[in-house]
């Protein structure tokens, strides 16, 4: 008996040219992952160098006479409360970049390992914009960890119906990552996201 729960021929509606590609090995996706990452990355972290810090104006004691090293200031970097010396200053790039279609081989590869997992559906969601419609979607089909929903088109009663699902991402079909489809459990895609995947990702390839 068929289950209920699942799309009947969801297989067939997956082209080859994305979901069934040749993954010889791992090391594209984890320059993708951490791509991804670096990308996001923000250089928030600031630290103060010597003529930064605040105090330090008198020198802690003569410079001769008294046995020890000679300092002119409290905020030299090797005494504790001094400067720092080669701290982020809030101005690094950490963004790492690949190519166009390294990007695109690369997702590519993660959806067919999504696939040969067994992780991707193709079904639609009806929704009004209400979160209950979503949420008894998600538990009809036995969703129940991180699911990865990709639409050709973002509508406003979508994204008001799953914002508030926390363990639901909603993302277009051409801002797919690596990261996004190798950390969701469950990938559930509309109809409509499937030819605009293809020609996003084989576009180029002739």
């Amino acid at each position: 008996m068929a289950d209920a729960t699942k799309p009947a021929a969801t297989k067939t509606a997956l082209p080859n040219e994305v979901f069934n590609v040749e993954v010889t090995n791992h090391e594209l996706l984890k320059l993708a992952y951490d791509s991804y990452l670096a990308n996001s990355r923000l250089a928030s972290a600031t630290t103060l160098q010597r003529g930064e810090v605040r105090g330090g104006g008198k020198k802690p004691w003569k410079q001769k006479g008294t046995g020890r090293a000679r300092f002119g200031s409290s905020r030299n970097p090797i005494w504790r409360g001094g400067g720092i010396v080669f701290g982020p200053r809030g101005n690094e790039n950490y963004t790492k970049k690949l190519t166009t279609t390294s990007k695109r081989v690369a997702v590519k590869q993660a959806l067919t390992l999504a696939n040969e997992a067994k992780k991707v559906i193709v079904k639609d969601i009806k929704t009004t914009g209400k979160t209950v419609e979503v949420v008894k979607f998600l538990a009809d089909n036995k969703l129940n960890r991180k699911v990865l929903i990709v639409v050709d088109e973002k509508t406003p009663e979508l994204i008001r119906a799953t914002n508030n699902i926390q363990n639901a991402l909603l993302i277009r079909a051409t801002y797919l990552s690596v990261y996004h489809i190798l950390n969701a459990d469950h990938i559930v895609l509309s109809t409509a996201s499937i030819p605009t995947i293809k020609s996003w990702l084989v576009k180029e390839e002739a």
